[in-house]
């Protein structure tokens, strides 16, 4: 199906299983234990060895030597691959460094050998038995000493509008400041991990991940071999964040370890493996410049940021959302990217938004205050309904406006003491701040299959992925309503390659093109059910699992007979993102208690305000913006990978110090869906929300934390030794 006209009334509009808060089709199975995550495949594959991965000890060089005879002979060991029995390996499109590395080392603990034993126990023991000789090479690993040779991106120019030189210099009041953020991991509670078997040349893996078709073709390629002979189910993801886009060493070496062992073998990252041998959020310097009339209209705005990566990889985007969250005539916006030797950095969560507002919405916060304007009618003065770099491409829906003012009245915005470090409760410093946040709206092909069979059950299969995010009920949602039965006819099947390509999850595209695609398929299926009947498919009314027509009714299940019907087809998108510019919008606001003697932080409460499209299932939608809320509380005042700049790798990498957020760190959270459809998007009317809960809560903490105390953290996270020795004197 070609979506190259906005939408117009549809099936979906009857609002009578979309829309609804309903509970998750797949949870009875996860709150039991009984939903088989990648590592849990005893079943079907039965009798798996087990693989024990061996990271690099050094960050940049080369193997001189391996020996692996006394891992070879301990008990239990089967196989043992390295880069010199592993044979001619090639490298996904989607991969920067290599994943089995030898004899060149391009980042810590890139994986050098797995061990295959019989019992897991075996087969650490036998890789704690692995002697490996390097030849260590100087490495780059401190983004401020590389900041000076950054270059500008390949991918993404500058962008320049109007003369923002001139009109910076010129401006009445000016902002200059420089922001950072650090680098940080997905720290998903699921490690990275993968079972595989060869049966003849063909193998499949079940393993979690995120995107079943980006993996399956860079790991045929990886492999030199067909992609059709190259099989990926991931029925269950527990928690990815980005970490899991691609095709990563659990997923390869479980393969070769396969191969070599002749049997199953399954592999799991151990924690520290996941912070540095797999990918994570890479560290931003950023600065940002506004200038502004005394009204406090912008007529100039800057956004830079540099970010580093391994040779081939990408930066941060980081300057995104300054591109098209305010208005301005004269604009800049620009990324650099510096060579370093660390592990790969590439998405997490809200990539680019989501630490680009980290620096922009403090920076917001500081120009109003230079204004003596509050800082959200600072915002809603900057409001624009276009795009500023293109002033003759509306957005298809912009409610930022709404967002602002409805949650700066439930919040009690207006009660806020704008001068900072005035509000006390007992020791605690009190203080109110908010945010703006904002994430594109993505769109990518999906295409599902659906079947009926003859006791009127709807089937179905696509291989989009639930990575804890709620994919089987909204696709079942999707499937009653279109097809006119109850969440109790309709059967989800994710996850396997086999199935249809979806759009995958990730980037907030999931919900709103997988449930397309879906859309698509039903549309194809409605047309052979009402031509099997007799009629008019453009007129029959499918509703509680019949088809009626004037008077007549026909069960749903007559059309399918013995044999079934199916259908399959997918959403591909026209050009109207190109006419209409395709966002969503929001507004966090955030109470905070800093205490005066200590400088601990502790947020007490939260809001969102979220305009995403029509919410096509309001339950779990609110489950993925509390947990981006969770996470930007994180970003905000704990998250952070110590970097050894001396050795190039992670420090703290385990949940035991590596800090993200526990049950009493985070409060009270309030999230608020405005009514909004979007015809310009998909057939839905949908858009994304599961990362535009994360983007901008870092600021709205950082600025409450300025309006308890009266300091100024530029730098995250927004630690205690950052606050201590500023804080106001304690009466």
């Amino acid at each position: 199906m070609k979506f190259d006209t906005p939408a117009t009334t549809n099936p979906i509009d009857q609002l009578k299983v979309i829309g609804k808060a309903t509970d998750r089709i797949d949870g009875p199975l996860k709150t039991t234990g009984t939903a088989p995550y990648a590592y849990e495949h005893h079943d079907p594959v039965p009798n798996a060895a087990y693989g024990y991965v061996v990271g690099s000890a050094i960050a940049k060089g080369r193997i001189t030597a391996m020996d692996v005879a006394a891992a070879r002979g301990a008990p239990g060991v089967i196989a043992i691959v390295t880069a010199e029995n592993a044979g001619k390996l090639g490298k996904g499109k989607r991969n920067t460094a290599t994943l089995l590395g030898g004899p060149k080392i391009e980042h810590y603990h890139q994986a050098v050998a797995l061990v295959v034993a019989e019992t897991f126990e075996q087969a650490r023991a036998a890789a704690k038995l692995v002697r490996v000789d390097y030849a260590r090479e100087d490495g780059a690993f401190d983004l401020a000493v590389a900041k000076d040779g950054a270059k500008p991106s390949d991918d993404d120019p500058d962008l320049r509008v109007g003369d923002f030189d001139g009109a910076f210099a010129s401006a009445p009041v000016k902002l200059d400041a420089t922001y950072t953020t650090p680098d940080q991991t997905h720290a998903m509670m699921e490690p990275h991990a993968s079972i595989a078997v060869w049966n003849g040349d063909k193998v499949t893996v079940w393993t979690s991940n995120q995107m079943i078709d980006w993996t399956a073709s860079d790991l045929a390629q990886t492999l030199n071999m067909p992609k059709e002979k190259v099989r990926l189910i991931s029925p269950f993801v527990g928690g990815g964040f980005g970490g899991k886009l691609f095709l990563r060493t659990d997923t390869l070496l479980a393969v070769l370890g396969a191969r070599e062992a002749k049997r199953p073998v399954k592999v799991a990252l151990q924690r520290p493996l996941m912070a540095n041998n797999t990918t994570h959020r890479p560290a931003t310097i950023q600065r940002v410049r506004i200038g502004a009339t005394p009204e406090g209209i912008i007529t100039a705005i800057a956004h830079e940021s540099w970010s580093g990566n391994l040779p081939g990889g990408n930066p941060e985007t980081a300057v995104d959302q300054t591109k098209l969250l305010y208005a301005g005539a004269n604009r800049l916006t620009a990324l650099r990217l510096a060579h370093l030797d660390l592990p790969e950095g590439n998405a997490m969560r809200a990539p680019g938004e989501a630490p680009g507002l980290m620096a922009l919405e403090i920076a917001m916060d500081e120009m109003a205050e230079k204004l003596g304007i509050d800082p959200v009618e600072f915002r809603v003065r900057n409001d624009t309904q276009v795009d500023p770099a293109k002033p003759d491409r509306p957005f298809s829906q912009r409610q930022l406006v709404q967002c602002l003012r409805m949650g700066a009245e439930r919040f009690g915005w207006d009660k806020r003491n704008p001068k900072p470090a005035s509000v006390r409760d007992g020791r605690w410093l009190v203080g109110l701040g908010m945010a703006a946040a904002f994430r594109n709206n993505l769109l990518n092909k999906s295409a599902a299959r659906v079947r009926l069979d003859k006791r009127g059950v709807v089937t179905v299969e696509t291989d989009m992925t639930d990575i804890g995010t709620g994919s089987y009920t909204i696709i079942a949602q999707t499937a009653a309503e279109m097809m006119g039965v109850g969440l109790d006819k309709v059967v989800v099947r994710l996850g396997d390659s086999s199935f249809p390509v979806s759009a995958g999850s990730g980037g907030q595209w999931g919900a709103n093109n997988s449930t397309a695609g879906v859309y698509a398929a039903c549309v194809k299926l409605r047309e052979e059910v009402a031509r099997k009947l007799g009629f008019n498919s453009a007129d029959a009314v499918f509703a509680d699992g019949q088809v009626r027509l004037g008077n007549r009714s026909l069960p749903l299940a007559q059309a399918a007979g013995d044999s079934g019907l199916v259908a399959e087809d997918g959403i591909e998108y026209g050009d109207l993102s190109k006419k209409y510019q395709q966002s969503t919008f929001g507004a966090h606001y955030v109470e905070v208690a800093v205490d005066a003697a200590t400088g601990e932080t502790r947020v007490r409460r939260m809001l969102a305000v979220c305009a995403a499209g029509r919410i096509l299932n309001p339950k779990s939608a609110r489950s993925q913006v509390i947990g981006a809320m969770t996470m930007g509380v994180g970003a905000a005042l704990m998250e952070e990978l110590a970097l050894d700049k001396r050795n190039g790798f992670f420090v703290n990498h385990d949940l035991a110090s590596y800090e993200v957020p526990v049950h009493a760190d985070i409060p009270h959270q309030e999230v608020v869906f405005l009514d909004e459809t979007d015809p310009i998007s998909s057939p839905m009317k949908a858009k994304g929300v599961g990362e535009l809960g994360l983007c901008g809560v870092g600021a709205a903490v950082a600025n409450a934390i300025y309006n308890a105390t009266g300091v100024r953290v530029r730098d995250y996270p927004i630690t205690l030794d950052k606050l201590l020795d500023r804080l106001p004197e304690v009466a």
